[in-house]
């Protein structure tokens, strides 16, 4: 009987159906080979993560090596204090500054009897509107000062083409005197407009029977507490320190000198000088250092209210006084450095200033530029006898 459990005739012709013989040595060893190469994947695998996650170690310098830089630090240190002391002297360096404002005088009165009487308010009462309105001569001062703040004064003023006297004084006074924000402000804009509404050369197209002078101007800066003469004046300065002044009316001054100066002739040369010193003056101190930018536009319009052969003159005579009343410390690089105009007159200002101050500074031993400039040259900065260091002159 033949064997069924045997490969078919068929099968035994087909070589595709013949698998070849594996022998359990060769079995036994494709395993092992599969275990290592999975071992050794797995082994570079960890080494791999390992040797990411490592983190280098560092270096700490010893205990004596830091005590060795700490005292090398400190020895630095050490040599640059003295070598600033020694070019120093030890002298305090102030700050720039100078207290211009000592104790407020009493303001003069705002009531003006005359108001009542003059014509704007009488041509109202006059009117059939009066009985609407019910104006009288008491309340004529408030009426028109409703007028002011709401800007029909002015108006009413270009209309009739005339300011009288004493609705002039009395907006005048509001602008340099009240306390009230509203009114100063409204005062200083009536005044702004009728004075910059010049056509033609000094022409103005409406009359007004009084102007401002410059006695005024100053009489306001004196009730402010300005000290013309402030260095003679530092204790008066320091001791009324609750009432040192300036008023917010400064602005309405500085603005209201702005006006005056597109209108020639109001001021002569000198008080135009002296209104350029007071401006320099307001620029060192240290309160007023939210207005520097107004007192900057206001002193290119006083310098340029000169006339060509009063400049000449009058830029020498401004640095000479500068020179001799500001202080010799770091307020006359200040007050140099305040005079920033870009306009030809602006510089020659800067430069009269700075040569007027040079030449105190040296006790007038020389007169020329290159005197000057060989007297700087000449100067050891850690001599403390030198003539800048005793005058402190940072220059």
């Amino acid at each position: 009987m033949s064997d069924m459990d045997g490969p078919l005739d068929f099968e035994m012709e087909d070589p595709l159906l013949i698998s070849p013989a594996i022998n359990n040595k060769q079995r036994k060893k494709k395993v092992i080979e599969l275990d290592d190469l999975l071992k050794d994947y797995y082994n570079d695998k960890v080494k791999h993560i390992e040797k990411g996650t490592k983190k280098p170690r560092k270096s700490y310098d010893s205990d004596d090596d830091m005590d060795e830089k700490e005292a090398k630090f400190s020895q630095c240190v050490n040599e640059c204090q003295n070598q600033m002391d020694e070019i120093g002297g030890g002298e305090e360096i102030t700050e720039w500054g100078i207290k211009i404002f000592g104790k407020q005088g009493n303001p003069p009165s705002l009531v003006f009897p005359e108001l009542v009487s003059c014509d704007l308010l009488c041509s109202f009462m006059n009117t059939e509107l009066n009985s609407l309105v019910e104006l009288t001569t008491q309340n004529g001062a408030a009426f028109l000062e409703g007028f002011l703040v709401n800007g029909w004064l002015s108006k009413l003023v270009f209309i009739r083409g005339h300011v009288e006297k004493s609705i002039a004084n009395w907006t005048f006074n509001l602008m340099l005197y009240s306390s009230k924000e509203k009114l100063v402000a409204s005062a200083c804009d009536f005044w702004c407009a009728i004075l910059s509404s010049e056509k033609g050369v000094n022409q103005l197209p409406i009359t007004i029977d009084w102007f401002p002078s410059y006695s005024e101007l100053k009489t306001a800066l004196e009730i402010y507490g300005f000290l013309f003469n402030f260095l003679d004046n530092v204790e008066s300065a320091n001791t009324f320190s609750e009432c040192r002044g300036p008023p917010q009316n400064i602005r309405a001054w500085i603005k209201c000198i702005m006006a005056c100066c597109q209108v020639r002739n109001i001021f002569s040369s000198s008080n135009a000088e002296e209104i350029v010193e007071v401006l320099i003056y307001l620029l060192l101190d240290r309160q007023l250092q939210g207005l520097l930018e107004l007192l900057h536009d206001c002193l290119e319009l006083v310098v340029s209210y000169f006339t060509d052969e009063q400049w000449s003159i009058s830029c020498e005579k401004i640095g000479k006084s500068l020179a001799c009343r500001v202080p010799k410390d770091l307020n006359c690089l200040r007050a140099v450095e305040c005079i920033s105009g870009l306009s030809t007159r602006s510089k020659l200002l800067r430069s009269a200033v700075a040569h007027q101050i040079l030449l105190v500074c040296f006790d007038c031993k020389a007169t020329g530029e290159e005197e000057i400039m060989s007297l700087l040259i000449s100067i050891n900065i850690k001599d403390r006898g030198t003539v800048l260091v005793k005058s402190q002159a940072r220059i």
